[in-house]
């Protein structure tokens, strides 16, 4: 047989036999898997399934009750779910009975509580700290897990020590600070958030170098003594190779320090007195606290602050998984 007509040949022979492997597979019956009883799917998955339900509605329980404060139009907690609803009737409410956004047009109206005002002041602290603690914690921990310098081990492990102490502990020095800094620099002293923001960048550098050296120590040093053959500078290095491999931990700490600056209550309560111009955390304070309980409009506001969070979440879910895992386990 010629080469010519080997080709065709042979092609038409394995066309033939997968054919004929097709046809004897079809006419085959398929065995099915054996059902299994119920008392085995109760010991080997019904119960995974009953705590996933259980973890779902205790997650889901909160918030569609904030909902329903927040979309009733009388604002109290009781209104939401009378006392003479017991039993399986207090499932009802978890669902409102009556929709109404006068809550969310209160909160946006009100001249002597500023909501928007609180809203863009929490964002831009959270965005601006996140940001710039981000960026200097990498520098930091990138010192610390490349180069070798004369107080390394000590200055580590003083930012280890340092986080035993939590920074509420020093509210009474942060205030008498930021008294005398506004009599020298008005600008960043007390009651501003130009202020804030610089207690709120110290408090979360120390955590957060240390959170990202870990991960930089998983990184060989191999890439970098290449990178030095070719001629790159540490700046070089750091930018254009460590930074890019390190962005799943990078991202982990925006959020956990967004997080946390969006939501803490205590510092700012202090150093911005004025609820003219304070914090999302502080001015919703109001809303429930001493002789005031408007419930609806803290529900209302609520909802309106978990906006930012959850579209932070959004974009940065990806890497949350291997970015909270990284540097766990060195090798």
């Amino acid at each position: 047989m010629s080469s010519q007509t080997e080709g065709p040949y042979v092609e038409g022979q394995i066309q033939a036999t997968e054919e004929l492997a097709r046809e004897d597979a079809a006419k085959t019956p398929t065995r099915s898997a054996p059902r299994m009883s119920p008392g085995r799917w109760v010991v080997t998955l019904g119960w995974r399934h009953a705590i996933a339900i259980i973890a779902v509605i205790f997650a889901l329980f909160p918030i569609l009750y904030i909902i329903n404060i927040a979309l009733n139009p009388v604002g109290s907690l009781s209104a939401a779910c009378p006392p003479d609803k017991t039993g399986p009737e207090a499932i009802t409410c978890l669902f409102p009975s009556t929709f109404s956004l006068d809550n969310f047009q209160a909160i946006f109206n009100d001249p002597l509580k500023p909501f928007g005002t609180w809203f863009m002041n929490t964002l831009v602290l959270a965005l601006s700290v996140s940001f710039i603690s981000t960026l200097m914690s990498a520098a930091g921990a990138f010192a610390f897990s490349r180069l070798r310098f004369k107080g390394r081990r000590p200055g580590l492990l003083a930012l280890v020590l340092l986080q035993m102490f939590p920074q509420i502990l020093a509210i009474t020095a942060i205030f008498i600070l930021m008294t005398s800094m506004k009599e020298v620099f008005p600008a960043i002293g007390l009651g501003t958030v130009a202020g804030l923001l610089l207690i709120y960048l110290g408090g979360s550098l120390g955590v957060n170098t240390y959170l990202i050296k870990g991960f930089f120590d998983t990184v060989p040093v191999e890439i970098d003594e290449s990178a030095k053959i070719d001629g790159a500078s540490h700046v070089r290095i750091f930018f254009g190779l460590v930074l890019r491999l390190a962005l799943p931990v990078l991202v982990v700490v925006f959020f956990v320090t967004f997080t946390f600056i969006f939501n803490e209550l205590a510092i700012a309560k202090v150093l911005l007195a004025d609820i003219r111009n304070t914090t999302l955390a502080v001015g919703l304070n109001t809303y429930v606290s001493g002789n005031t309980q408007e419930w609806g409009k803290f529900a209302a506001g609520a909802l309106v602050a978990a906006i930012p969070m959850v579209v932070i979440f959004s974009l940065t879910q990806k890497y949350l998984t291997t970015g909270l895992t990284a540097g766990a386990v060195k090798g």
